[in-house]
């Protein structure tokens, strides 16, 4: 076996896409096809069986997903520590995020730090708070950065960024008429839009609506999404209204294209949390990650 396969193998599990996992991994669909062919016959069994609508691993293939993931997890360690031997901020940083910090303050932040370290490759895979979470405890990353603390032994949660959530609504007269102004009562009665349970923004907005004596789930529910920029695009074309991060809304909201109503609570107010395995050696690209990010917010006031 190869570790070009285990990294296709390990990719096309996690994404039960060939599709998804070419892409991911900048190859050709007819690549990783080949690819998975061979490491079939090599191993003489089926590792996925493919339909119309899923695939799926095979019981053997569920042994070679855990022992796959913990041989690159290896890999990427021994990489790690003889790059933190050598001193040189190079190579991959990979980095598992949840959607806002993927979406909206890692892009903000980057292009300055590729600007000044250029030898390094920055690798973020985004998936909600729980997903960064099990990625950071299986080797799938160095670092996380999520916005809920994470409790997990093993893993290191240190706050980095404080924002507010702001509550997002379309700009349509009825919103209008508003002024700015919601109550609980109001609140019950909107169409509302939720993140998945494992979201670190649903987590919060749900302390938030029970301080308020409204239960989350006997509100006028109208969607859940998976991604902050699917809500807002709900919000903007009066889908509902929705709890969001204000580094996210703020662009639609300068734009005219949404509402945002503040709430003077603390429960809206959180932190953004930079993960890292306490017993790993950390890589210079890693530890520069660590010491840059929180400077570069705090430099953007």
């Amino acid at each position: 076996m190869q570790l070009k396969q285990l990294e296709i193998f390990v990719q096309v599990a996690r994404l039960h896409s060939f599709s998804r996992a070419a892409e991911a991994l900048y190859l050709t669909q007819p690549t990783v096809s080949a690819h998975m062919n061979a490491l079939e016959e090599e191993l003489g069994t089926r590792l996925v069986v493919r339909s119309t609508k899923e695939l799926r691993l095979t019981p053997p293939g569920q042994v070679l997903e855990r022992y796959a993931a913990e041989i690159l997890g290896l890999c990427q360690l021994a990489e790690q520590e003889v790059r933190t031997a050598a001193g040189a901020i190079a190579g991959t940083l990979s980095i598992a995020a949840s959607t806002v910090p993927a979406q909206y303050l890692l892009p903000q932040a980057l292009p300055a730090l590729r600007q000044r370290y250029p030898q390094v490759f920055f690798q973020v895979r985004q998936g909600d708070s729980s997903q960064v979470i099990q990625w950071m405890t299986e080797n799938g990353a160095e670092l996380g950065i999520v916005g809920a603390p994470a409790q997990r032994p093993g893993l290191l949660c240190v706050p980095f960024l404080t924002e507010r959530l702001v509550i997002a609504a379309p700009n349509t007269p009825p919103y209008q008429h508003l002024e700015g102004n919601l109550t609980p009562q109001l609140l019950r009665t909107l169409p509302f839009l939720v993140r998945e349970p494992g979201s670190g923004t649903r987590k919060q907005a749900d302390q938030f609506l029970r301080s308020l004596g409204l239960e989350p789930q006997a509100l006028n529910l109208a969607a859940q999404l998976e991604s902050t920029e699917s809500i807002l695009q709900g919000v903007k074309y009066g889908l509902g209204v929705s709890i969001v991060s204000q580094y996210a809304a703020r662009e639609e909201a300068a734009a005219g294209r949404i509402l945002l109503f503040h709430w003077d609570s603390p429960l809206l107010e959180r932190q953004f949390y930079l993960l890292y395995r306490r017993s790993a050696a950390l890589s210079p690209a890693a530890a520069m990650l660590l010491q840059e990010l929180p400077s570069f917010y705090q430099n953007q006031g």
